[in-house]
């Protein structure tokens, strides 16, 4: 099965069922050591897995680790511009959970991103971006303990299956002929629109089931949450692509209401409730009137719509909703993409779970990783219904490797992420107990010993894993 490679002799498979691992007791886990820093890392995340596992179970489950080669790695053993081999896919596949340290991006054509390319194959198509603030690690936001959200990126469409034609190419220059003279005209809403002749062209798809199942495993992932922080938003610029961004919030707010009808409430729906709480004797109409404060001033045709969305709410979920009951459902909302930019800023503690599209995604995780620490302390998953790769998020930092300087933290909280997935929660929580009170008492790496003040001695790579474990307790 395997050509340079050979599994542990002792250890089972993870299997799936119903998008959910099936974990034994001595699971194998393949593992990529990441390319340049990777070499430092790799062995203090391992180091802090296995004493966490071991210390919470006693010997009972114990992690078999089985090493898979991707990158600048795999070409040293397989050959040149072997990045991604077989052995590798053929691993992840058969044990269905793997982890890795950064990798390199192939130089030249053939595969763009080795982390995009493993999505893809795999079909992962939620990848999930925790942050949340360590006390002690330094921030250029004043109170960055406010922030604790989920980031779920749809990681299989938009931008990653976007189809470009470079500007002057024949194919694009055919393109914007029929968009222009056929198609465009053709569709009324787009009115005298048209697209430069010298222009590049792009297409970004966004469909419903894709969208659908990146927010059925968010709202799975809030039902496990304290009640107070069972929220969903949905992140979009809908109020500008109404059939892609738009497209994903309408497909979003029909799988709460169907599917998770019994324990999901939208915002809206809330106001209505919420209203009729208070004002037993409300109208129709005056409820409308309330949850639309533009309301006056609306055609007679959307007004009735207006009232009869209030009528259909009432009617349908009263009995299952009403009298308060609606404040211990999932909270379902959405935001407009650049108002949550600054939300996550200003009103932080507002927000719990954001599910958006890949290029939203893209930003938003990035940008609230920087308010707790920035990526280096930025866990990652990639989640499908039959495999997970858990990932660090920075780069590969070839200048620092071999140097036992890097900050480990990324990898080590992506295992974090793996066990809580795997149901080991109790290991999980030591790694995270021995991590806080290691950069609470400023027994940190270089990255972060550097921006404390007054000023640490830094740990190396290898030091700060003994740090964690000496925190568990």
């Amino acid at each position: 099965m395997y050509d340079k490679i050979t599994p542990p002799t002792t250890g089972e498979k993870i299997t799936f069922k119903n998008g959910e691992p099936v974990v034994p007791a001595n699971p194998i886990i393949p593992f990529i050591r990441g390319d340049g820093t990777g070499i430092d890392i790799w062995p203090a995340t391992e180091k802090v897995l296995d004493a966490a596992v071991a210390k919470a179970y006693k010997g009972t489950r114990k992690i078999s680790w089985f090493k898979v080669y991707a990158g600048d790695e795999a070409c040293d053993l397989y050959g040149t511009y072997q990045y991604l081999p077989q052995d590798t896919l053929t691993a992840i596949k058969e044990y269905g959970i793997a982890i890795k340290g950064p990798l390199t991006t192939p130089v030249g054509g053939g595969i763009r991103s080795l982390n995009v390319a493993l999505r893809q194959i795999f079909d992962l198509y939620a990848c999930v971006r925790p942050c949340r603030y360590y006390a002690g690690t330094p921030s250029p936001h004043k109170n960055p303990e406010k922030l604790d959200v989920i980031v779920y990126r749809e990681n299989t469409e938009d931008i990653y299956l976007g189809i470009e034609w470079k500007q002057g190419s024949e194919i694009g220059d055919r393109l914007i002929k029929i968009l222009n003279e056929e198609l465009i005209p053709a569709t009324p809403e787009h009115g005298k629109k048209q697209i430069p002749l010298d222009a590049g062209i792009g297409i970004k798809p966004i469909s419903k089931s894709g969208s659908q199942r990146l927010v059925r495993r968010a709202i799975k992932h809030a039902l496990t949450l304290p009640k107070n922080k069972q929220q969903v938003t949905l992140v979009h610029k809908g109020n500008i692509m109404k059939y892609t961004e738009g497209a994903f919030r309408d497909w979003g707010y029909e799988l709460a209401t169907t599917e998770f009808r019994q324990e999901c409430v939208t915002e809206r729906e809330s106001w209505i409730l919420g209203n009729k709480e208070k004002n037993a004797n409300l109208s129709l109409e005056e409820n409308a009137r309330m949850i639309d404060p533009g309301f006056d001033a609306l055609t007679p045709e959307k007004k009735a719509q207006i009232v009869k969305e209030v009528e259909t709410v009432l009617n349908d979920i009263w009995a299952s909703h009403g009298n308060g009951k609606w404040k211990e459902k999932i909270m379902v909302n959405d935001r407009i993409a650049d108002s949550i930019f600054q939300q996550i800023q200003t009103r932080p503690d507002e927000y719990s779970i954001l599910a958006t599209m890949n290029l939203n995604g893209d930003y938003l995780s990035d940008a609230a990783a920087a308010i707790v620490g920035g990526l280096g302390m930025g866990p990652g998953a990639n989640i499908g219904d039959s495999c997970a790769v858990f990932e660090a998020t920075h780069g590969t930092a070839p200048k620092h490797a071999g140097l036992d300087k890097i900050n480990p933290g990324s990898v080590i909280l992506s295992g974090v992420m793996m066990l809580e997935f795997m149901g080991w929660q109790e290991a999980a929580d030591l790694v995270k107990k021995g991590l806080s009170a290691a950069i609470a008492n400023g027994q940190v790496t270089y990255d972060l010993a550097r921006m404390i003040e007054p000023p640490v001695e830094p740990l190396k790579c290898s030091e700060f894993a003994d740090a964690i474990i000496k925190y568990f307790g």
